[in-house]
């Protein structure tokens, strides 16, 4: 059996940057750490749940919970970590913003893991841009050792300067694995909580205060950072210069390793007197930097120089070394890479077996359609469902539906559903439904209870039973709360019993009130039945309807003229495509293995 990080007190471990957070939290004495589950940034409370016993670790229902309950721990002198993906920091604006007034006791550190290119998340933007607004200190590592590292410095800064850090991540550092040197755990003290109320409450009278100290802090901060480590000139052919940070640095020293180099590891506050040293000594400058041209911007704003970065850089998408390599190098032979190699397509599909297929094929079959919302479901879009229509963030399928019927009318608004995980709900659908009822909109709602917060990996939340590290937890009942809520017409389903599924659809599409569905099913992720049943096809039977393709199921193909169904996809005891079949050529293998 694999010994248990918290084990190894020194030596080398090849750590993905998302490990090497958790690493980092727990050699540099973080005691609570809290996350709601967001790519890339998922693995780092993961990491911490499994692997280092010594930090109070848990999921948090969103992203602003997590930061008031690591702002409530601070203050009782704990070092702290919260973390989260680029638009999860969006959800916690608001303790952000204001928790950079009221500054740190114990330290605190927040990852916003940035998602360039897009991989999986439904903008782009650039979280630098929000850590100068709130005027906190910004930290962009390079690689795994330096997350790791930067952890630790990061709760330094905090606890000196008396302010929030924000540790910009982006999805390749997070993902990416590269060798760390580790080291054992410090241990720090917890010093209890102690009443300050003019660091604590901002009302106008204290935060006009607050707001000096933290101009004055960014001016120490900036000073400080021109002598340290975390940023750094690497001397070299002083003909070009390149300014560069995070992953971007990789990549300039691969297709640029004879320039002199600015690595820059705080982006805010600025070290401008390292700044202004190293435009001194180079006679051209690049900008390098993936998506806006934070750097760039604020640097040319403050010296006038001249400058090349956005204009041969693209700001859409994801770097790589050729990209930097043609814009640093124009006209140099282009290397053939992997990435080179156009690969067949594959669209994004809900896996053989997933809950939500049942009820998106009873809507469309129904002709009806969904406001939908971030997680598995947003996938009822793709054909053959087309049953989702729009997606905006985190609970917005709710007011979104009720928007529609504000804008509309209840006729008009036609056979449309509000579509939404049970995780979601609790994240940031509640209030959404309260506001529906309150206002008195009407329509259905449709909560597809997985168990599971599923889009992330598998990670539980509080409908599930169970907490971070597996250990049983109350269980959140969604009918007492959806109820609370004070809506009248509750009704749960299992979306695989696809006659059940289309009356409730039909019955509650059609009622003039506000009713809620919850369909109810395990993710496949989290059990395989003990007898395998999978479904066969008689060929002999099969009349070529295509009634099963209308299921999308990935297990499902057509062949020449019959459908073909893998037996290694298709998932155990799921049977919908013998529900819908209506020649009965297609029946459970009941002589499956135990």
């Amino acid at each position: 059996m694999r010994k248990k990080l918290n084990t190894i007190e020194k030596g080398t471990l090849l750590l993905s940057g998302n490990e090497a957070v958790a690493r980092g939290a727990w050699e540099y004495g973080v005691h609570f750490a809290t996350a709601y589950p967001g790519t890339p940034s998922t693995e780092i409370l993961e990491t911490i749940g499994e692997e280092y016993d010594e930090i109070d670790a848990q999921w948090a229902p969103n992203e602003k919970v997590g930061l008031e309950v690591i702002a409530g721990a601070s203050f009782a002198g704990a070092r702290v970590l919260t973390a989260m993906k680029h638009v999860g920091l969006n959800v916690a604006a608001d303790p952000f913003f204001t928790l950079s007034y009221i500054g740190a006791t114990g330290g605190i550190v927040i990852v916003s893991a940035d998602d360039p290119g897009m991989h999986s998340s439904q903008n782009e933007q650039d979280n630098r841009l929000m850590g100068k607004a709130a005027k906190v200190v910004i930290l962009e590592p390079s690689d795994s050792q330096e997350a790791k590292d930067m952890v630790g410095e990061a709760l330094r800064i905090s606890e000196d300067f008396d302010t929030p850090v924000l540790l910009r991540m982006t999805t390749r550092i997070c993902h990416s694995k590269s060798m760390v040197k580790v080291g054992p755990r410090e241990e720090f003290p917890v010093n209890g909580y102690v009443t300050d109320i003019k660091k604590r409450v901002p009302i106008p009278y204290h935060a006009r205060e607050m707001h000096k100290r933290v101009e004055k802090r960014l001016e120490d901060i900036s000073a400080w950072g021109s002598e340290s480590f975390l940023n750094r000139i690497e001397d070299g052919d002083t003909s070009l210069g390149i300014i560069t940070s995070g992953i971007s640095y990789q990549y300039v020293k691969e297709v640029s390793p004879e320039a002199s180099v600015l690595k820059i590891g705080m982006s805010n506050p600025l070290p401008w007197n390292l700044i202004e040293k190293f435009i001194n000594m180079v006679d051209r400058i690049i900008f390098v930097e993936e998506n806006d041209p934070y750097l760039e911007e604020n640097i040319k704003a403050r010296f006038l120089i001249q400058a090349d970065g956005e204009n041969i850089i693209p700001i859409e998408g994801e770097l790589n070394p050729e990209i930097v390599r043609k814009a640093v190098h124009p006209g140099t032979i282009k290397k053939v890479t992997f990435s080179d190699i156009e690969l067949p397509a594959r669209p994004p599909a809900l896996c053989p077996g997933c809950p939500h297929r049942g009820a998106f094929y009873c809507l469309s079959k129904l002709g009806g359609s969904s406001t939908g919302d971030i997680g598995c479901y947003t996938l009822g879009m793709m054909p053959p469902h087309n049953a989702l229509e729009t997606t905006v963030c985190m609970g917005a399928s709710i007011g979104v539906l009720s928007g529609i019927e504000k804008a509309t009318g209840r006729k008009e608004m036609g056979k449309m559903v509000a579509a939404i995980g049970e995780s979601t709900f609790v994240h940031s659908g509640i209030t959404g439904l309260i506001d529906m009822v309150y206002n008195g909109s009407t329509g259905t709602v449709m909560i597809m209870d997985n168990s599971l917060t599923a889009m992330t990996g598998g990670q539980e939340n509080p409908t599930t039973g169970k907490n971070l590290r597996g250990e049983p937890a109350p269980i959140l009942n969604l009918e007492q709360m959806v109820t609370a809520c004070g809506v009248k017409y509750i009704r749960v389903v299992d979306p695989h019993d696809l006659p059940e599924m289309e009356k409730a659809l039909k019955e509650e599409m059609a009622r003039e009130e506000l009713s809620v569905i919850i369909t109810r099913r395990p993710c496949i992720m989290t059990y395989r039945p003990g007898k395998i049943s999978v479904a066969i096809l008689d060929p002999e039977k099969c009349i070529d309807c295509k009634m099963c393709m209308k299921l999308g199921c990935p297990a499902i193909s057509w062949d020449v003229d019959k459908p073909d169904i893998s037996g290694l996809l298709c998932w155990p005891n799921c049977d919908m495509c013998v529900q819908v079949c209506p020649v009965d050529a297609i029946s459970k293998d009941m002589e499956g293995l135990q």
